[in-house]
């Protein structure tokens, strides 16, 4: 069954060698954003002759073709998504770099009114939510609590 990453690439009229495929599949399967690594071992795992060099050059092309888009969510690696994923915006957790992936109509609907607002015609928009979950901040204030009262304790 052809991917949806193996589709776009041919209408491209890119050429469909057996590593590509194995590449689009594991991109259009993908449910998270791989870095090239990830996506490296992944596709490896399903053909052991794939090489980086093959994984970096494919997203390259790919990126340049306009099929994926590259995303920068800090951690020093560019990460990547199918370019026809529909309007969605990105919350990253800064402790474990999980990027969630979310919908928010009255965004949109603000995003337009600004844009309208300033005399522009709105074409594109992103937005990148960095934050960290509740219960890691609660779970790791008790600490720092302590240990000022260790501190404080220590030096009456």
């Amino acid at each position: 069954m052809e991917s949806r990453i193996e589709r776009l690439c041919v209408e491209q009229g890119l050429k469909m060698t057996g590593q590509r495929r194995v590449i689009a599949q594991v991109l259009s399967d993908a449910e998270d954003h791989p870095d090239v690594e990830e996506l490296y071992r992944r596709a490896h795992a399903l053909d052991a002759h794939i090489s980086i060099a093959t994984v970096y050059r494919t997203v390259r092309l790919l990126e340049e073709r306009g099929i994926l888009e590259r995303r920068d969510f800090g951690g020093g690696r560019a990460r990547y998504e199918p370019t026809e994923h529909g309007r969605h915006y990105h919350l990253i957790d800064v402790d474990t770099g999980r990027v969630i992936e979310f919908e928010d109509k009255a965004h949109e609907a603000l995003m337009e009114q600004i844009a309208a607002r300033l005399g522009f015609e709105l074409v594109s928009t992103r937005l990148e939510i960095y934050g960290r979950r509740r219960e890691a901040r609660a779970q790791s204030a008790p600490t720092a609590r302590a240990a000022a009262t260790e501190e404080k304790d220590a030096h009456p």
